[in-house]
């Protein structure tokens, strides 16, 4: 519109009645108010922290001879480690690095990220995993890790490869199954060999080794002996000060149904190394995504899978479920069908309504189980943010995956709310 014309315009509106003025406006397409810039989440999300004390207590009270472990299992969001590095590195900021964490041994698909480290391997081991296409229903046992990695082949090589000075280590954990024809891998240290690892056992099962440093190291290198077997299923390296270590085991598009397919022996074994002194539970995004979800059968895997977990990691170690993040579907309404509370948010995208009701089933469960409940929508400003996330490089533009800043604000804001349940323990609490 030229300068000539919009002047017209405005002198034209400006004759008009007032009445006619209103019903003008009426007429035109209203200006949508920009979205607030986004500087951090929303505090103040953390529901039942009393299930939490345990953890809470150590939080509150430092670690001055130990080791804070928490172990997050989930799916895309714990597999891409964005939201986990920002929770872990507040924590480790605050109270010192521990270590990486548990991962799953070696590379197990292209695009894999770990935060802190760069994982390799030769082209000889053959992945299964809980989900996806590496999944084989007759292949190897899992565990937790959600991924096995198998060869028989002479030679065949992992590395671990610290990124920088922080992420160093004198312990390294390596995971895998046992049995009477497994084999046998060296271990190097910066190329300096320690003390091979032997698999064979009597009876088939799982068992994690450790084997340490008298200094830091920047590598580790793990190779097999001969033809014997060898599945490899997780590992972990610690720093050897005292601090937090914080695991993320993740498998893209998971659900929490998919953990019934680990081995009770492996996950067990995983978890025994990794001694958690918090377990998170990060699923429900994929479950929300899905038009056919039945809740009462979500509800008995939910119940299932914590029961499970408390058998394994003991039942005085606390469990907080992680509510899925306001996300958006691009499909069109009418594909969309069932969905209650799907929520129209503008430019073709809508929240499908099944995430809120997992939300809800997931907050009722803690109260009911004795769970932390952290609302990951909450802490990014509630329905249909999303559309602010992803406009401001916080959230991808699947409108469900996170940036490294997104991440780093949602994990920062999970770590700012369980310091916050920490410090408001009563004293006698904290010890």
């Amino acid at each position: 519109m030229t300068r000539r014309i919009a002047l017209r315009l405005g002198l034209a509106l400006a004759a008009l009645s007032p009445a006619t003025a209103r019903a003008q406006d009426v007429l035109l397409p209203p200006v949508p108010a920009p979205a607030p810039a986004i500087t951090g989440a929303v505090p103040g999300q953390l529901s039942n922290a009393a299930a939490l004390a345990p953890f809470l207590a150590r939080l509150a009270g430092g670690t001055p001879a130990g080791v804070l472990s928490i172990v997050q299992i989930g799916d895309s969001h714990t597999a891409g480690d964005m939201v986990s590095q920002g929770l872990r590195s507040v924590l480790q900021a605050r109270l010192g690095n521990a270590g990486r964490g548990m991962m799953p041994a070696g590379k197990p698909y292209q695009g894999y990220l770990s935060w802190g480290v760069t994982a390799r391997q030769s082209a000889e081991w053959q992945g299964n995993a809980l989900f996806g296409p590496q999944r084989h229903a007759d292949g190897a046992l899992l565990g937790f890790s959600g991924f096995t990695q198998t060869t028989n082949m002479p030679a065949a090589t992992m590395s671990l490869t610290a990124d920088g000075p922080a992420t160093r280590f004198t312990r390294f954990t390596l995971c895998g199954l046992t049995g009477p024809d497994a084999g046998a891998v060296t271990v190097t240290f910066d190329g300096m060999p320690a003390e091979p690892i032997s698999f064979s056992a009597g009876a088939p099962g799982a068992a994690c080794f450790v084997r340490t440093s008298a200094m830091p190291v920047g590598q580790v290198t793990v190779a097999t002996l001969d033809t014997r077997t060898v599945s490899l299923t997780a590992w972990e390296t610690r720093t050897g000060a005292p601090g937090v270590i914080l695991a993320n085991l993740g498998v893209v598009g998971a659900r929490a149904m998919h953990l019934a397919r680990a081995d009770d022996a492996v996950a067990g074994a995983e978890l025994a190394a990794a001694r958690p002194d918090l377990v998170i539970l990060a699923f429900g995004t994929n479950e929300g995504f899905d038009p056919a979800l039945g809740l009462a059968e979500t509800e008995s895997v939910l119940r299932t899978a914590v029961a499970r977990i408390r058998r394994m990691a003991g039942t005085t170690v606390p469990i907080l479920l992680v509510g899925p993040p306001d996300a958006a579907s691009s499909r069109a309404a009418v594909a969309l069908p069932g969905m209650p509370e799907t929520l129209a948010c503008g430019g073709g995208w809508s929240v499908p309504g099944h995430l809120a009701q997992m939300r809800t089933l997931e907050r009722r469960l803690a109260n009911t189980l004795g769970l932390g409940f952290w609302d990951w929508q909450g802490a990014m400003g509630g329905p249909c943010t999303t559309m602010a996330w992803v406009g401001q490089g916080l959230q991808r533009g699947d409108h469900v995956h996170f940036t490294r800043e997104g991440g780093r604000l949602i994990g920062a804001g999970l770590a700012a709310d369980l310091l916050a349940a920490a410090s408001a323990l009563p004293p006698a609490r904290v010890r």
